[in-house]
Order: C-alpha cells, then structure tokens, then sequence
C-alpha cells in the first residue's frame, strides 16, 4: 500500500537534515529557546508505503512514482500524530457530581476525604464487568485518534485491589491488541489509599510491592509505574519505597509530582531516574535545580488545572531555565475528563504563555520521548510511522490553538491508512 499526499501547503516537524545529508536526525528532548521553532516544509509531498513514511520533499522535485491512493493537501497542514504521554483513559464512568461539589466551593482535597474521588472511580470500576470497561475505553480511545493522537499511555491506578488493578490492566492490553496506535501501559495501584486500608497503609503498600507486582510483572502487563506523590496520598519516603520496588521488575517511574502542593515528588523523581515527572503545577527553584542535568522530562497538564481551577503550572519559568517541557491531556473522569489535545494547546497558550510551536513541540517529539516512542513517532522522518495528521484549511500553525474548541483534524493516517 503506497498512500501519496501532495501540495502539503506545510509539512510540519519534519526532518529537514535528511533532505540535506541522507542521515535521519537522533530525536532528542526539545529544550529552552529551541522549543520556539518546528522545522518546516512548504509545498510539498509525502510518500507512505505501507505503515511507514517513506520520502517526502518540495513539489518542484516530486519524483516519478506510483501510488495506491493519492491525496491532495492543497492549503492544509500536515503533522505528525499528537503523542498523549499521561492519560487515565479507562475508567467505569463520569463523576459529574463531584463537578457540581466544586462549583458550590468544596476542594479537591475536600472531597477526596469524604470517599469521593479516586475511592469513588474505584468503587465503580470494581463493579464493572471487563468487557463493558473494554468497550467504553475502546470508544473513548477512538474519540481521541479522531482530535489527532496517534500515540498515547494509560494507566491503572482505579483498581486499588489486585483484581481491581488486573482487570484495568489487561484491558488496556485489549487496547494496545486492537487499537492501531502504539500504547504504553503504566501500573498505578499507588493512586489513593483504598477505604480497607484506611487505618493499614503499610498493609496496602505491601500488597503492592508483594502481591500486586509480581503478578504484573510476571503477566508483562506494564511498561512503567507510577505514585501518586502528594500530602494525602503517598509521601516521598513511601514514594521512593515503592519506585525502587518497581525498578527491580523493571518498571520505569513516571510519577505524578507536585499538583497540589510542594510534595518533593520532583526531587523524588530525579533520584529515582524516573522518565517523567508529571503535574507540576507547585515548581521552583528548587525543583528546577533538581530537573537540570537530569534524564526526567517535566510533564505539565494545565486541562487538570483548568479543569480544578487551581493555578497553572510555570511553563516560561521551565522553558526559560533551559528545561524540556511536554504536554499531556491527563484525561480521567474527576480532574480533566477531556483527551482533546488541540483545546490543550490551547490552553497552553492562553494560559501557561507557550507560544504555539513550543505546545506543539511539547506534544510531539517530547510527547514521544516521555513514552519512549521517539524513534517511531512524534516527527516525520523516514521510517516512522506514518500516524499522520491532514488538518483542514489552516493559515498557519498559530491557527490551531487560536480557532480554540474546534478540532483541526480533516483525517487521520494511522499506519498508512
């Protein structure tokens, strides 16, 4: 199958140097001022042959060639799939309730205490038969690819039992079975304290470590796992406990850190070599000092903040200091249940101040590095994937968070099709 897109009024975030030399550039985290541009092709054609990008260059140097389908992009953009690095993405249902609790002033917190929140997603999940969860999941999962995500991660963590935590994770093994978009599984039993262990938390972190790990593990059911490191939750002695447990199976950390206040989750993270930190709405200076010259990419989800209504994460202080940045949706039913990532953008911009090419390169190439995808997606290069987007009509790439609220994507490629 040979797919040919033509008069691409700009090919965006394309490996330019190839062109040039023949050499595919090594995909690296985007950092500090080079955040503030994405390489670009005007006029020109891409060739996909079978999943995989094959060619592309200007149109006055299209080539002689054949193809199974052809495609005309006359006045559209095309980029490569958004890379969703921290979604909750399987869950039982919505918690619209608690949405109306906060309009009328509780917390966050607040609720959380009185059995709502994570406890009340697990309650439901719990009762839910695996296929309905499969089936719910698979449709938000295509609800998503349809807003441009070609790549995402999803993790447990509403289970907070072992059979509660199987169940999330064997579908969201359905998912990587069926769907045709690479998915990353992250084991999160460490997400809340479950009411049965309210008064036993060292009974339920052993459970994690000594029942609910190895079975995992031992299933292949997990690439990574996270803590949910914050006052109320687990703390950084418990958190670092439990990451280096992880590490022994060979789960990498990526760790929710510093939403709600400054919990060290940052600090935590680092020293653990985890691959993200994700949240970050509480940074400083101090967790700046511990992010520079590490391995850990900062990962920010202002839709939770937006969504909460609490302040959003400092992204010009990150980026300034000379720090990655990447973007993710954080979908989940209480704190942001939306996995539209042209409205994230959006509110990237309005709100954390990134200018457009920095909010996209943090969903692309550093979307992908924080889910170990770079050599396969996040940019168009030959021999990736060809999970694609075709947006319609758009003036310029400013144009995609600007017409906020309104999905930019005409279609999808996904594996060249």
């Amino acid at each position: 199958m040979r797919l040919l897109i033509t008069n691409i009024d700009q090919l965006q975030q394309v490996d330019l140097s190839y062109l040039e030399t023949g050499v595919i550039t090594t995909n690296k985290p985007i950092s500090g001022p080079k955040l503030s541009t994405i390489p670009s092709l005007s006029n020109a054609w891409l060739l996909v042959e079978n999943a995989f990008i094959h060619s592309y260059g200007s149109m006055n140097a299209l080539p002689e060639t054949t193809a199974d389908k052809c495609i005309d992009a006359s006045g559209k953009m095309v980029l490569p799939a958004w890379c969703d690095s921290h979604t909750h993405l399987v869950f039982a249902g919505p918690r619209d309730g608690e949405f109306v609790d906060r309009i009328k002033g509780l917390s966050y917190e607040e609720i959380a205490a009185r059995g709502g929140g994570i406890l009340n997603s697990a309650k439901r999940l719990n009762a839910m038969d695996e296929q309905a969860l499969y089936e719910q999941s698979l449709e938000r999962l295509h609800n998503v690819m349809a807003q441009g995500t070609g790549a995402i991660e999803i993790k447990s963590g509403y289970g907070l039992c072992l059979e509660g935590e199987l169940k999330m994770l064997r579908v969201i093994r359905r998912l990587k079975e069926s769907a045709s978009i690479p998915i990353k599984a992250t084991f999160l039993a460490a997400h809340a304290y479950p009411l049965a262990y309210k008064d036993n938390k060292e009974g339920y972190i052993s459970s994690i470590i000594n029942e609910m790990l190895p079975v995992v593990a031992g299933e292949g059911l997990a690439d990574y796992m996270d803590v949910f490191c914050e006052q109320g939750f687990f703390d950084v002695q418990t958190t670092e406990r439990l990451l280096e447990a992880g590490w022994k199976y060979g789960l990498k950390p990526k760790i929710h850190a510093n939403q709600l206040h400054y919990s060290g989750g940052v600090q935590v993270g680092v020293k653990c070599n985890a691959l993200s930190v994700d949240h970050l709405e509480c940074v400083g200076d101090a967790e700046i000092g511990a992010l520079l010259g590490s391995n850990t990419m900062p990962v920010l989800l202002p839709g939770a903040a937006f969504f909460l209504g609490i302040h959003y994460q400092p992204a010009r202080k990150i980026i300034d200091a000379g720090l990655p940045v990447c973007l993710a949706s954080d979908y989940n039913p209480g704190s942001c249940p939306s996995g539209n990532i042209p409205l994230l953008l959006s509110i990237a911009c309005t709100q954390l101040k990134m200018t457009p090419e920095e909010a996209i390169n943090a969903v692309t190439v550093n979307g992908a590095i924080a889910m170990e995808l770079e050599q396969i997606v996040g940019s168009i290069a030959p021999g990736k994937l060809a999970n694609l987007i075709i947006t319609k009509k758009t003036p310029s790439l400013a144009y995609i968070p600007y017409n906020y609220g309104n999905n930019p994507v005409e279609r999808m490629v996904i594996n060249g099709k």
